[in-house]
């Protein structure tokens, strides 16, 4: 028998085989071992879809009449509709942060819009927060990069100068993302410079989509993850004259939502995921592929007649510590994996899809990394929910859809909220009797208000929340 060569030699040894071995028998271990790695199960792919100040109930699956999204609400009953889902804060670039982190805004230190406002007469004013994502911080696009995952960030990005943009941040491709809230324009020329314009009167929701279905086709062989953060429906608010037409037809005066043109623009969110989910189809991803889908705060809801839309049952809208400014939608399907046609009851907030999507995905987290989240993986999986006490929530700001600094948490039904401006009495709701937190029970129960608020004045601690400072120059409210 001929002796083996040195690639044979070094075969044996990556085989762990020792001794002399027939040709053929070690030709057929070789084989196996090369096939046993062709059936190892690649990662799936991940697509986030984050939409702009979309309100709890703007969606159709969510109890909207008036608004029509029936791809979006397909995905509802192709996974799992969780009907209590709150953002990480009241306003936008802190739920960014807190999503692609997974921890909360408050140990960040990111904590209001950037550049944020800060009146220069009120009683207290906000403390040295962070105005961008600091790079030193691990995140999910990291994550599945280091993976082998491709990875884009499409739209809004809101966390930081060019320095912080997503291409530095572990995103290969960057596309649309700037330090702007909002786009000067929803249609062609858009003024983005991180977007080329498209032909004129190209709409941003459709230029998006067509972005991101390029990206699936180009990585269909790979596993991928997409950051579809539209910049919809942010103010600036428009449509496409034929669809905002279809509504104003429909629209009544007296009905909660009737703002025909931000239809129209929640409409163009819709036919979004359409197309994007018949591109995974085509590329025959669908079985291989974890959508979220989810908003940043609660909808803006303004008084008026020209109002976005109407958060109702719940309280006020965005930029408030009330339901109508926290509570979101959020839909997460897996189809063949995660069971279809199920809602879930059980809080969770924006930082939980962190853990989240690494443990579906199987992705490991850097080891050094601190997570506030817990992984919803079991629940969307049909077992039981994770163990969760609280959900906290921490405001150092003003904002001028109403709030004042302000900490919050809900435990059980339990919501507290603590005002940190002087004078102003806390607020205790009964979510389970009362979602629309019209009668504060801190009065009549005492001990349950102690118990909260000792928790919040303890998680604040343990988080290394920045609380506000008092303003000397503040101007004393009149009498």
């Amino acid at each position: 028998m001929r002796a083996p060569t040195h690639r044979a030699l070094g075969i044996r040894r990556r085989l762990g085989i020792h001794g002399l071995v027939p040709v053929a028998l070690l030709a057929m271990l070789v084989l196996g071992r090369v096939v046993a790695l062709a059936a190892e199960p690649r990662h799936p792919n991940v697509i986030v879809f984050l939409v702009d100040d979309l309100g709890a109930t703007d969606l159709g699956c969510d109890g909207s009449t008036f608004h029509q999204t029936p791809h979006i609400d397909q995905l509802a009953r192709e996974g799992t509709r969780f009907t209590e889902a709150y953002s990480a804060c009241t306003v936008c670039s802190p739920t960014r942060a807190s999503l692609l982190t997974g921890k909360y805004p408050a140990r960040l230190h990111v904590t209001d819009w950037i550049p944020g406002d800060s009146p220069k007469d009120r009683p207290l004013v906000s403390p040295a927060w962070t105005e961008h994502l600091p790079l030193e911080e691990w995140n999910l696009a990291r994550a599945f990069r280091g993976a082998g995952y491709a990875t884009i960030s499409i739209g809004k990005w809101h966390l930081g100068g060019a320095e912080f943009y997503p291409d530095r941040q572990g995103f290969d491709r960057n596309v649309g993302g700037t330090d702007r809230g909002q786009p000067p324009s929803y249609f062609s020329p858009y003024k983005i410079p991180t977007l080329p314009d498209g032909p004129p009167g190209e709409f941003l929701p459709d230029r998006e989509s067509a972005e991101a279905c390029r990206f699936i086709r180009e990585n269909r062989t790979r596993p991928f993850f997409l950051y579809l953060a539209s910049y919809a429906v942010h103010q600036p608010i428009a449509g496409k004259s034929n669809v905002v037409a279809k509504y104003r037809l429909r629209a009544d005066p007296a009905a909660p939502q009737h703002n025909a043109v931000y239809a129209a623009l929640l409409e163009g969110v819709d036919d979004s995921v359409g197309e994007i989910r018949s591109t995974l189809a085509d590329c025959g991803l669908t079985r291989d592929t974890i959508l979220v889908f989810t908003s940043d705060n609660g909808g803006l809801a303004l008084g008026g007649a020209s109002a976005p839309t109407s958060n109702r049952p719940l309280r006020a809208g965005k930029g408030t510590p009330y339901e109508g400014g926290v509570r979101v939608p959020l839909l997460v399907a897996w189809p063949g994996t995660i069971p279809a046609g199920r809602t879930a009851a059980f809080p969770t907030i924006t930082p939980d899809l962190y853990p989240t999507l690494l443990e579906l995905a199987g992705v490991p987290d850097s080891p050094a990394h601190t997570v506030d989240g817990v992984s919803l993986a079991s629940l969307l999986r049909g077992g039981p929910p994770p163990h969760r006490p609280a959900i906290y929530w921490h405001y150092p700001h003003y904002h001028s859809g109403g709030a004042t600094p302000y900490g919050a948490m809900r435990s059980g039904n339990w919501k507290w909220i603590e005002y940190d401006e002087p004078g102003r009495s806390p607020e205790l709701y009964d979510l389970g009797r009362d979602p629309g937190e019209s009668t504060n029970r801190a009065a009549q129960d005492p001990d349950v208000a102690k118990q909260l608020s000792a928790d919040l004045a303890a998680w604040r601690e343990r988080v290394g929340a920045q609380p506000p400072r008092p303003n000397p120059n503040a101007v004393p409210a009149p009498r």
